[in-house]
């Protein structure tokens, strides 16, 4: 695991050093998308180049990518000074949906167009070489030097913009959005799309939550970033998951609990009771009107809790539930070993002429339908729970919601 990774998570600090500085003056300049963006008209570039015959990891397919950028960086830079009459935000979401439309209408006149799609979007930082870490990081800690010489006035753009004249503001704008398209592009072939937002985004945002002040609040990003993006990849790793959308996970998920937290901080006894109780009497309502529509909170509850499921059923739906658990759990073993041996085929290492491999694979397809035969039966014995739960739990949860929202109201009143 640790040579499979150890590139990856390579690139992954090098992309949070660049990408939580930017992100910081992205937040401070209210335009939280332009990253986005920037990455959508990078990935539009790449797509052309695709069509005109490039492949993705080729210089040339790298400069159109970089074209595009700059071209939709000066657009978002010359919008900036007419926020009065244009939102500079406005900009950025014209840019990102016809970019967006563009890469797809492109794409589907391209070889393989979805497969591309999906590449752009999801990233191919598992497969990154020591090479293009080391030359990310080159580029990187060049455009790092640069805003470093060139802080006061990049810093007074992005943070008080009021203090400098139209034509100066214009001037440094420009070139932080290009700066921006350069690393937007670089990261894009690397990461995708969306790996390259996350990054640039939740580190920068988490920072703002924890900490004061520019340099705390880098120092704070960065080791979030590279914290998130260990976590991601070991997930990866040990639930076979795409990298890319699992390291995007990761920063969810901490997007998410963070605000969790800080929201569970501002709750009051009152307010969570308020909560409780307005959660239980609608759980109860659904329940009631509409039984056998998914009710997540409920499953979560009897996959913890089973006999809250079973008790519900006669003695002969136990044991056609049981009977079909046994079927479906010993379908996935005898899937699970014929997988293996499907890959192992595919991949030369182990010997099958060619009718029994079709064979193999025609079986594995069946398999899927015979699967799904025994879902449908644990499906209709669930409906039938559902119906006998619908006044056994839903009324007393209903019951207990009114009353809690009735009794905290009615004490706020007194």
């Amino acid at each position: 695991m640790t040579e499979l990774l150890l590139w990856p998570f390579a690139a992954g600090l090098v992309l949070t050093g660049i990408h939580v500085y930017f992100g910081l003056h992205v937040l401070a300049r209210k335009v939280v998308f332009v990253d986005l963006s920037l990455a959508q008209v990078a990935a539009l570039g790449l797509a052309v180049a695709i069509l005109a015959g490039h492949p993705v990891q080729s210089d040339a397919a790298y400069w159109y990518a970089f074209g595009f950028a700059i071209v939709g960086a000066l657009l978002v830079a010359l919008a900036r000074p007419y926020e009065g009459a244009l939102q500079q935000e406005a900009v950025i979401g014209i840019v990102y949906a016809v970019s967006a439309a563009l890469g797809v209408l492109v794409l589907d006149r391209a070889p393989q167009g979805a497969d591309h799609i999906k590449q752009l979007l999801a990233g191919t930082i598992l497969t990154v070489t020591p090479q293009e870490v080391a030359g990310l990081a080159a580029l990187y800690a060049g455009i790092g030097a640069l805003h470093l010489l060139l802080r006061r006035p990049i810093m007074q753009a992005s943070f008080r913009p009021q203090d400098m004249p139209h034509a100066h503001l214009l001037l440094w704008d420009a070139l932080f959005y290009a700066s921006f398209a350069l690393v937007v592009t670089s990261s894009v072939r690397v990461a995708g799309v969306l790996l390259v937002f996350c990054y640039l985004i939740v580190p920068a945002a988490l920072a703002g939550l924890l900490a004061t002040g520019f340099v705390v609040r880098l120092v704070v990003g960065w080791v979030l970033g590279a914290a998130l993006t260990a976590g991601g990849l070991v997930a990866s790793w040990v639930w076979d998951l795409p990298t890319g959308p699992a390291v995007v996970a990761a920063f969810g998920a901490a997007m998410a609990l963070a605000a969790l937290a800080f929201a569970l901080r501002r709750l009051t006894l009152r307010k969570s009771g308020l909560l409780a109780s307005s959660a239980a009497a609608i759980a109860g309502a659904l329940l009631l009107a509409f039984p056998q529509m998914d009710q997540p909170w409920l499953d979560a509850i009897e996959a913890a809790v089973p006999p809250l499921h079973t008790a519900f059923l006669s003695a002969s739906e136990r044991t056609t539930r049981d009977e079909t658990l046994g079927s479906i759990a010993r379908a996935r073993e005898e899937l699970t070993r014929l997988r293996a041996l499907e890959a192992d085929v595919r991949w030369n290492k182990v010997e099958m002429d060619g009718e029994k491999a079709e064979r193999l694979r025609q079986y594995l397809a069946g398999k899927g339908e015979i699967s799904a035969g025994d879902a449908l039966v644990l499906r209709h014995l669930h409906d039938k729970a559902r119906a006998r739960q619908r006044y056994m739990l839903g009324l007393p949860l209903l019951a207990i919601g009114i009353w809690g929202l009735w009794a905290l109201l009615r004490r706020r009143a007194a």
